[in-house]
């Protein structure tokens, strides 16, 4: 009997910064944003805390994100946790973990919205569009990510 596992995260915050798209060399998108989550708590001295975690998220095969990612908007990220290895210009190995997004929604609202969470009654949409005339039946149709066909660190524009 084979051995399974799970990798899955699902997140949901704040952009930190406006997406950044760039190409491999042999043309694939990929795109790189930052989100913010903050978590809030009481301690036994009835101190509230606050903290903020930060995770970095890449989006493949998507052009046209930098209308929608932008600063400050709130985000549901679904995917699987990576981490990779790089050697930096001194030559020390570094490690990144990151979320390679499977699925996104963009929830409405900015940062400056109301303070509830909801952003203030916008529509959602998702970065991920159903193919006009096209029917969806609930399976995603994706091509391998360029993980999986080979490529190389070097190969990332990041």
């Amino acid at each position: 009997m084979a051995e399974r596992s799970v990798n899955k995260a699902i997140l949901v915050g704040r952009l930190g910064a406006d997406a950044e798209t760039r190409f491999t060399q042999n043309g694939t998108p990929v795109s790189r944003v930052s989100l913010a989550m903050n978590r809030q708590w009481t301690d036994s001295d009835k101190q509230v805390h606050e903290e903020t975690d930060w995770m970095s998220i890449v989006i493949w095969n998507k052009e046209n994100l930098a209308t929608y990612l932008t600063k400050g908007s709130k985000l549901y990220v679904e995917g699987r946790l990576q981490t990779r290895s790089y050697d930096d210009k001194e030559g020390v190995k570094r490690y990144v973990t990151e979320v390679v997004a499977e699925n996104l929604v963009l929830l409405g609202g900015t940062a400056s919205s109301n303070s509830n969470g909801n952003g203030g009654g916008g529509r959602e949409r998702s970065a991920r569009r159903p193919t006009p005339g096209k029917p969806s039946n609930g399976h995603r149709d994706r091509a391998p990510e360029p993980a999986e066909q080979d490529l190389q660190d070097d190969d990332v524009p990041f």
